[in-house]
């Protein structure tokens, strides 16, 4: 961050961010350096995953 003063602000405010939070930032920060056809793939392999309509021909790994 460029403004450490906000950056110090922020941590006194709010407290440090979880693991899971910075984990999350990084995938979204990966998603969208995606171009948008790919995100719509990743977008629908999610949704298909939360509903089990998973797609044998797209194996996990």
């Amino acid at each position: 961050m460029k403004n450490l003063s906000f950056a110090t602000e922020m941590h006194l405010k709010l407290g440090a961010p979880s693991s899971q939070s910075v984990e999350s930032l990084r995938l979204l920060r990966a998603f969208m350096k995606l171009e948008r056809r790919q995100r719509c793939e990743i977008i629908k392999l999610v949704e298909d995953l939360a509903t089990d309509d998973v797609v044998p021909d797209h194996p996990l790994s």
